[in-house]
């Protein structure tokens, strides 16, 4: 499973450890092998890095590796709301012929810094009604006091990306009809053509 993740989420995740200051100016992977619900996974979380030059960052590589996405802004900073906006609408646009895919991505927003809510620039119904609106989970959290709830929301978004595979699987044909179907055009048309 191929994740978008930044900040300093990735870390508790991974180290049930807080970093106060995670700022890291360089591009990461990440991998964790865990058993969910009795199947084991490897997960690949990028980090595209916790200081993105906004101007730059497009998500067109990663529109095309991730299996899912978890938007993170900070509840007291509505510059990072703005920014993790563009981000979701980037994700959700209608997709260019050469990333089509069969299942929209899962896409998990995340306010962070609940610790700091008498700062809040904003309001839980902002960030509830931007996820609504666009498709996506949403929770608001304290990377910096809540580490079981930092793990159940990478759980969580882990689930619809297995949830978002299997519809995959269920809306692609299986490998032998497809090409019994090619082979029947190819040699059909040659038939009609003789």
């Amino acid at each position: 499973i191929q994740l978008v993740c930044f900040a300093a989420l990735i870390v508790r995740f991974l180290t049930k450890r807080f970093i106060g200051e995670y700022a890291s100016n360089f591009e990461s992977i990440y991998n964790k092998h865990l058993c969910l619900d009795g199947k084991q996974l490897t997960l690949e979380i990028y980090d595209p890095c916790s200081q993105p030059q906004r101007g730059k960052f497009s998500l067109t590589s990663e529109l095309h590796w991730a299996d899912g996405f978890v938007i993170v802004y900070d509840i007291s900073d509505r510059s990072s709301f703005a920014f993790a906006k563009a981000l979701i609408y980037r994700i959700r646009e209608p997709q260019t012929s050469h990333c089509k895919r069969t299942v929209e991505s899962a896409v998990l927003l995340v306010g962070n810094k609940q610790d700091l809510c008498h700062v809040r620039e904003v309001g839980w119904e902002e960030g509830q009604k931007l996820a609504l609106d666009n498709r996506c989970q949403f929770c608001e959290l304290s990377a910096a006091e809540q580490s079981l709830e930092v793990e159940m929301m990478f759980i969580r978004i882990i689930k619809d990306i297995l949830t978002n595979c299997k519809l995959k699987e269920k809306r692609r044909p299986s490998g032998s009809k497809s090409v019994a179907k090619l082979i029947n055009n190819v040699f059909g048309k040659r038939r009609k053509s003789v």
